[in-house]
Parts: structure tokens; sequence; C-alpha cells
């Protein structure tokens, strides 16, 4: 794959064509705002050498692929495709692994293809992964047994342990965080073009604790069916050998691009158009807490050339987003927003009808994705964080309501998810209860679907499709 982003990092001024307003933008421009949710990073030189050696590191991925993902993000804000954003709550350093990525991997496919046969459809495949990991937390601190430390914020800045050093921010954490994104960007690469994503090997994309389960078999009658539909193109005359997207695929990356200053020490000017691409991630999205119009997040995405999203809660007033609109896209290309709501079970058709009304009216073009993970988490009896299938599903299903009603396409799902045989989530068709969630209870921070759950979301997405 050729480069189309050159080393140059320059903190030259652009207005109008290198940034998404006419107003005068840099890299560094962010600094001169109010950052939220950042470390406190107690070395402040330690801090300044590692961005200076990020900013001579290779970019790791290309401007012209930032691009492409535009172009097909900009068939779903068309209606003509779905977006399914999925993975991990947070990477971590310690699972790290090529097993753990491949069957992250695996579950993203599976539910992809539901969606695609299914459905329908075609799935824009937009990974929360190669990146995801620093965290916003809602609290500085965190207490346990009487003990006040620092809150965890992901293994970009501190580690998760309990301890006072553990918690401490260590700089040298973003350098070993861009090495494992470059580590998994490039077997991600290589299994989705390498014939581990051809649609003959659906069979082998089951997991041995999602094949024995009602899931696993539903998948697997769908498997049986592609492959019949193989062979009748082949009796047709039709080699489907010689199709290439039948034989691989193209699984984006993409994190919440939360510390300001590794996202800026990864920016490139691109050499072909002179546009500047933050080159951490394909996409990159701004999460509920940082949102602030006036804040340094909102100022450093609106000069980046990347499609972008943004998190949207309850309390966002369509006023609100109508200006996050405009200062993140005011040229209004297609596919370089996405807004990604999450505002719960209970509250997401009221309060989503307004946004899309007034989004509509006002021409924007953005894609509009369910986040059914965030505004549903609750600390369960037992004292662990969780979620519920069953809120996860309504909240999806009312997301499906609320564009039905205001005529808009419903363009995707933002889901947490890994392919472990993990119990975080309470509910589907295994019916995990509050006593199952101590068996293999795993995850950093947030609670995430496993396998046979995904799948399960999955068909259930697919039958909403159907229907709308």
């Amino acid at each position: 794959m050729t480069s189309t982003a050159s080393s140059d990092n320059s903190r030259s001024e652009i207005s109008g064509e290198g940034s998404s307003s006419g107003i005068s933008w840099t890299p560094d421009s962010w600094r001169t705002k109010t950052a939220l949710q950042q470390p406190n990073w107690p070395d402040a030189n330690e801090y300044d050498s590692v961005l200076k050696q990020l900013r001579g590191f290779p970019p790791l991925v290309f401007a012209g692929e930032s691009r492409r993902l535009t172009a097909e993000l900009g068939r779903v804000s068309e209606g003509r495709a779905f977006l399914l954003q999925a993975g991990d709550c947070a990477e971590s350093f310690e699972s790290f692994s090529a097993d753990s990525i491949r069957e992250r991997l695996k579950v993203i496919l599976q539910m992809a293809v539901v969606l695609t046969y299914s459905a329908g459809v075609p799935v824009v495949k937009l990974g929360r992964i190669a990146g995801q990991f620093a965290k916003p937390r809602s609290a500085d601190t965190e207490t346990i047994d009487g003990v006040e430390l620092p809150s965890f914020r992901g293994h970009l800045i501190n580690d998760v342990a309990f301890t006072a050093k553990a918690r401490i921010p260590v700089p040298a954490r973003m350098i070993e965080a861009y090495h494992q994104s470059a580590s998994t960007l490039n077997l991600l690469r290589a299994f989705t073009t390498g014939g581990f994503a051809d649609l003959s090997r659906v069979h082998q994309w089951n997991q041995e604790f999602v094949s024995a389960s009602p899931q696993g078999q539903r998948y697997e009658q769908l498997a049986e069916e592609i492959e019949r539909a193989l062979r009748f193109m082949d009796a047709c005359g039709l080699d489907h050998e010689t199709v290439p997207a039948l034989h691989q695929t193209e699984v984006w990356t993409s994190h919440e691009a939360l510390v300001l200053g590794y996202e800026e020490a990864l920016t490139r000017k691109d050499s072909l158009t002179g546009d500047y691409y933050d080159c951490s991630a394909h996409m990159v999205w701004i999460g509920e807490r940082t949102r602030d119009l006036e804040g340094a997040h909102v100022e450093f995405f609106r000069g980046i050339r990347n499609p972008i999203g943004c998190k949207v809660g309850p309390t966002a007033s369509t006023e609100q987003v109508l200006d996050l609109c405009e200062a993140l896209n005011p040229e209004r290309i297609p596919g370089r927003l996405t807004l990604i709501t999450r505002m719960g079970a209970e509250n997401v058709t009221d309060s989503l009808r307004p946004l899309l009304r007034s989004v509509a009216d006002a021409g924007h073009p953005v894609v509009w994705a369910c986040d059914p993970m965030h505004g549903n988490t609750f600390t369960a009896p037992s004292g662990q964080k969780t979620r519920h299938f069953d809120s996860i599903l309504a909240e999806i299903s009312g997301f499906f309501e609320a564009h039905r009603a205001e005529g808009t396409w419903p363009g995707g799902v933002h889901v947490e998810l890994t392919g472990d045989d993990v119990t975080e989530c309470l509910g589907g068709a295994e019916d995990l209860l509050d006593g199952d969630l101590g068996l293999r209870y795993e995850t950093m921070c947030d609670p995430r679907l496993n396998g046979r759950q995904s799948l399960d979301l999955a068909f259930g997405v697919a039958e909403l499709l159907r229907k709308g």
C-alpha cells in the first residue's frame, strides 16, 4: 500500500482550503482552548520528548485511506449503506496478541455478514481498534476501601492496578500505544486481504463457544445459504473466484481522540492535497464529555480532514447539535461527520426526533449512528458495572423508530464487544444473570457484549433493517 501522507508536520497556518472552516487553524491551535479530560503529566520534559519522537514516526494510516472511508460513509449518509462500528471498550497492553485481534475481527465479520445477507445492505466495517487506549472518566479520582487514587484513564496514560505508582501518568506509554497500533494494523491488513475474510470461509468465523449456541446455529444456517449461493454462481458460469469483493474486505480503524498531544503529534500534511490528517486512525471521534463547542477537541477536529464522529447524549439541544455540525462540517461533505447518539433506552425516541428533524432541515448530510451501550450502564447488586442486552436492543429499536417517524436513515450502530467468552452484560439468548457476572468479568473499564450476544444483536438489527 502506497503512502499519500508526507512526513511534514509543520505548524504553518492553513485557512479554508486546508481546514473545515475559513478560520485559521494549525495542528496545535487547540492549545489556545480549554482541553478537558487530559492527563496531568508529572514530567513536562519527558512529555515533550515523547511527542517529539512521535512526530518523527511514520503515519499509522494514510490520507488516501481516510478519503476512501469518507466516501464509504457518504453512502451511509445517503441511505445506501449501513455502518457497523464495533470493538473493545479499551485496548490493553497486557492482553495484546494475534489471537485476540483475530477473535475480535471474527465477531465483526460475522455481524457484517448477518447484516448484509439478512438485510440486503452493504456494511461499512469500522473497528474500535488499533488506537482505543484512552478513556474519559466521570471523576478524576476513585476510592476503594477508603483509599483514594487517580482514576484509570486507559493504557495510553496509566495502569489499571489500584496502586499509587500504577496510576501515575507515564508519557512513554504513548510510544507503546503507537507500536501496538502499528502491529495491530499490520495484522488486520493481513487478515482482511490475505484470505481470512473470504466469504467461502464463513463457517470458520464461528468461534467454539458461539457455535454451540442458538445464535451460532442460526449463523451456520446463514453460512450454508451463502455457500449455496456461491455454488450457484459457479454453476451459472460466473466464476466467484474472480470477484475480489468476495475474498477480501476493508476494516477501518477508529478511536476516541482524547489525548490531544498524542493526536497532534501524529497529524501529517498530505503531500497530494495539502490537507492535514490525523494519521493515528482512519476515523476519530469526540466524546460526550469533550464536545464543548469552544473547547480544544472541537478546535482540533475542525481542521483535520479525516471522517470524524461526535458523541451526542440526551442533554444535547438542537442548537448545540446544529452548531457542532456547522463547526465540524461547514462544507456539508457527505460522510465527513457521524453523530453517534447515546441517549439511553428510555430517552432515545423523544430525545432524538427533534435532533433528526433540525439537522435534516438544515441540510447537514450526517451519518446517524446509535451507541446503545453508554446510556444503559448501571451497577448490578453484585457491585459490577453492567448493561442489559434487552436495554441495548431497546435503544436501537427506539433509534430506528425515531428515524422512521422523521423519514431519515438510521445509519449504523456503535457497540463495545469482544471475541472472548466473557460474562459482562446481562441477558441475551443465554440469559446471563447478576450471579453470572463474576464468572468471566474481564473488562478494564466498561462491560462488553460477548460473541453470542453480538451475533444476537446483529440478527436483531437485521430484522429492524428489513422492517424499515
